[in-house]
Parts: C-alpha cells; sequence; structure tokens
C-alpha cells in the first residue's frame, strides 16, 4: 500500500492558495470505493457532472460536440465542462482538489494519473473496468496499472513514440531511410552524414565546425522525446518496478549516456544550448533543421503543417536488441471525492468515450492521438488519416514494446533532478560517473521525502 502523508502535506499548502482562487467550480463530496456503477442517471432522476479537461480551440469544439452527442444518448445525465489551455487547466486542477471541488472526471496527462492515485484524489476504477470494458478491445488499459494490478483510469488517446525522418534530407545526403533494424549505433552513423555545419561541411568531413551547426542529424530533447528511450534499449532505466527507487547510476546507464554525449560533442545531436536558438524545443524538426526526431504522435500535426515531406519508422534497438518506446496514455479519471451518483454518472461518460466507434473515430479525424480502441485504430480511419505519415502502422507497432515514463507521485520532481544533473553531462560541465551519482541521489532524496515519511 502506498504511503500517503505527502498528500496531506500537499493538501494543505495548496488550500491555503484556493482561499484566494477565483472562479473554481464545484464538484460533489462524498463516498469513495470500487464498486461497480449504478444507471448514471437511467433511472428518471438527473445528474449533473462537472467534467474537466485541457484543450485547443479545434478540440475544445469537438470535445463540446461529443458531450452534446452524450447528453441525447443519457438524458438524466447533464454535463458541465470546465476547460483550459494545458497549464492553466492543471494549475487551477491542484488547486480544486486540495479544496474538495475538483471536476468529477477529468482527463488526465498520462503522467499524472499516478499522481492523482497515490495521493488520493483518483478513484479505484478496476472492478468497473472488468465488468464493462473487454481489455483485448484496447489499447493502453495497462499503462495505467499499479504495482499491485489496480487500475485508475481509462485511456482517452495515447501518444507513443517513433522515429521521425525528413525524406529531403535524407535523399540530399544519398542516405538510406531508417530502417526496423536500425541500432542506436546505425542511426548515429546515419545522423553523422546528415548534419551539416555553416560551411557546407558534414560530421563525418575533415575540418567539420561542431560549433556551427547548421542542420542536425537528430534533434533530442526530455524523457519522453529524448534519453529514455536510450536508456531504457540499453538496459539502463531512471526507476524500479514500482517506481519508487533510483537505478540510475548502473553501467548500462553509463552506456547508453556515453552514446549521447557523444552524439551532441560531435554536434551530431542538439544539446541543451542548441535549442535554445529555436522557438522551442519542439520547433527543429518541422523547421527543417534537423533530419530525424524522437517524437510522439502529437508531433505529426506540426509536421504537416510545416509541409515536410516525411515518414516514421520504430525506434532503433539498443546493443543487446532491446527496444523500448516512451509512451503517454491520456486517460480520463475520476474524483475519490465525487458521491456514488455522479461518480456512476462520470463512468457512463468513459464508458460512451471507450466503447462507441464513432466517438473514436470524431476524435481521430482531429489527429492529436492514437484511438484506443483498436477497431478504430487498426482502421483506415486511423491507418490512412493523411498522406503523411505514411507508415502510421509504426505508432502501432511500437506499443508492442512501449513502456510508461516511470510514472509516480512525484513524477515531475524526480524528472527535474535527473534532467538538471543529466544536462551537466550533455555540456560536459561534468563527466558522466559523476552526472550519474549525483543525479542517482538528487531523485532517490525526492523519492524517499514521499515514499518512506
Amino acid at each position: 500500500m502506498k504511503k500517503r502523508k505527502g498528500f496531506y502535506r500537499w493538501l494543505t499548502a495548496l488550500l491555503l492558495i484556493s482561499m484566494i482562487a477565483s472562479g473554481c467550480s464545484s464538484g460533489s463530496e462524498g463516498k469513495g470505493g470500487t464498486s461497480a456503477p449504478g444507471t448514471g442517471g437511467d433511472d428518471g432522476k438527473k445528474v449533473e457532472i462537472l467534467l474537466g479537461y485541457y484543450s485547443s480551440d479545434s478540440s475544445d469544439a469537438k470535445m463540446k460536440e461529443l458531450i452534446e452527442q452524450f447528453e441525447k444518448q443519457h438524458p438524466n445525465i447533464k454535463v458541465k465542462t470546465q476547460s483550459a489551455p494545458y497549464g492553466q487547466f492543471y494549475q487551477k486542477l491542484d488547486t480544486q482538489i486540495a479544496a474538495g471541488q475538483a471536476p468529477d472526471v477529468w482527463l488526465s496527462d498520462g503522467v499524472y494519473v499516478m499522481k492523482y492515485a497515490q495521493r488520493g484524489a483518483a478513484k479505484d476504477l478496476t472492478d468497473w473496468i472488468a465488468k464493462d470494458l473487454k481489455a483485448d478491445e484496447y489499447y493502453g488499459l495497462d499503462f495505467n496499472k499499479d504495482a499491485d494490478g489496480r487500475y485508475w483510469g481509462v485511456p482517452q488517446g495515447i501518444q507513443v513514440g517513433v522515429l521521425f525522418y525528413n525524406k529531403d534530407l535524407f535523399d540530399k545526403a544519398g542516405v538510406a531511410y531508417p530502417s526496423d533494424e536500425w541500432t542506436w549505433e546505425d542511426l548515429k552513423s546515419s545522423a553523422a552524414k546528415l548534419t551539416v555545419d555553416a560551411g557546407g561541411k558534414t560530421a563525418e568531413d575533415s575540418g567539420f565546425d561542431a560549433a556551427s551547426v547548421n542542420q542536425f542529424g537528430l534533434t533530442f530533447f526530455s524523457i519522453t522525446e529524448g534519453w529514455f528511450s536510450v536508456m531504457k534499449s540499453y538496459g539502463g532505466g531512471a526507476l524500479d518496478e514500482k517506481a519508487e527507487n533510483s537505478i540510475i547510476h548502473s553501467p548500462e546507464n553509463k552506456q547508453a549516456f556515453e552514446w549521447m554525449v557523444d552524439g551532441m560533442q560531435r554536434g551530431i545531436i542538439t544539446d541543451p544550448v542548441d535549442l535554445k536558438s529555436f522557438q522551442s524545443n519542439t520547433a527543429v524538426f518541422p523547421s527543417g533543421s534537423a533530419a530525424m526526431r524522437i517524437g510522439i504522435y502529437a508531433r505529426v500535426q506540426a509536421a504537416n503543417e510545416a509541409g515536410l515531406n516525411y515518414d516514421v519508422a520504430l525506434l532503433p534497438k539498443g546493443p543487446d536488441g532491446k527496444r523500448v518506446s516512451p509512451v503517454i496514455a491520456n486517460s480520463w479519471v475520476i474524483n475519490q471525492k465525487s458521491g456514488e451518483e455522479k461518480a456512476a454518472a462520470a463512468w457512463e461518460w468513459i464508458k460512451y468515450w471507450a466503447t462507441e466507434d464513432e466517438v473514436q473515430k470524431q476524435w481521430t479525424e482531429l489527429g492529436e492521438a492514437v484511438p484506443v480502441k483498436k477497431s478504430v485504430a487498426e482502421s483506415e480511419v486511423f491507418l490512412k488519416a493523411g498522406e503523411q505519415p505514411a507508415n502510421r502502422q509504426a505508432f502501432l507497432d511500437s506499443l508492442e514494446f512501449a513502456q510508461t515514463l516511470d510514472n509516480n507521485a512525484v513524477w515531475e520532481e524526480w524528472v527535474g533532478k535527473f534532467n538538471e544533473n543529466a544536462e551537466r553531462a550533455f555540456l560536459g560541465d561534468t563527466g558522466i560517473d559523476q552526472a550519474l551519482s549525483d543525479a542517482d541521489a538528487a531523485v532517490q532524496a525526492v523519492l524517499d521525502d514521499f515514499y518512506k515519511k
């Protein structure tokens, strides 16, 4: 059983903030529990729920359309909504949770589901999922399962990492496109041929200037679209199976870091300083300034809007043939404090989203995520959603070896500590061994502060 003492300190601090916050919508308080839901208002009694989600303009409009359709099918359930851009949504949500005013059901970034579960904010959905959903019909249900086998959310859409590559840049350099047999060393070898300095020399040429690169072989940043897959495929990783202990200082991670640091020092891979030259970390590939990138499905939109001639492939294998893709299952979560009727109505919404093919098809047309339901994901609705990328099957194939990002109650905190120390190695400010040792200690301190107090 995971400790929740950290939750009460967290709640007290945020409650003070909530006293001065305005505009917070109110969810209902009531009993928790894991018993299967009732009729969700089908007995004739009107039930009103508050549904929260983060969104852009296009997704907000589509979400409201789907809610209207849901209300027509469930006339005894009224859905009020609370939406905002990503950062604003989560800032307000944390305050609402602390004040007991959170929505009855909300859309959680996949990396936060375990935070809500372990801090006592999310309802255990294990029994409900077993009763109403057939596991073999979906992608990603297990991504919200904890070490004890309990489920805390139902995927709304999936982001899984693949290798994006610019076909025009490959063709210009005469380099063969990535294959499913590529290792990380194969990637680096090809990336060197695709890295070009201000004088037109590649990273393979004599006199190449790594300090004045105009075109990188690979753009690389963050846990999701950077170091996680490399470390995992080299046999390493950040946390243990329970995500409560650091395993950062290991020979496998050292080998992975040697690969990364070498690529950055040679100018083949973007380092943290290189990224500051761009509007954002994600802008390098769409701008045509990198031949390849590790990217989740959401990056398809920017690549298409930029008019790139590109495709995607599986991420490379590690030295022992292991392949790992990062995955984030953005998911619906039910408020632990919502009363039984509201929780049951919230579950009806989740079932509607998960089980209705038409709902999944309409959301897929936005192009924001890999569909959760296999019948839609494996159909032309997804696989032929646009001319590019042609190999959308790579996203589905990658789910076979996908792993979540060591999600836990203090995910943001430990990732921040890791990044601080990894960046020192990436920039050559400290040796790899020292950076890994320091990261291991800093991350473990964060974990101990929550799990061992």
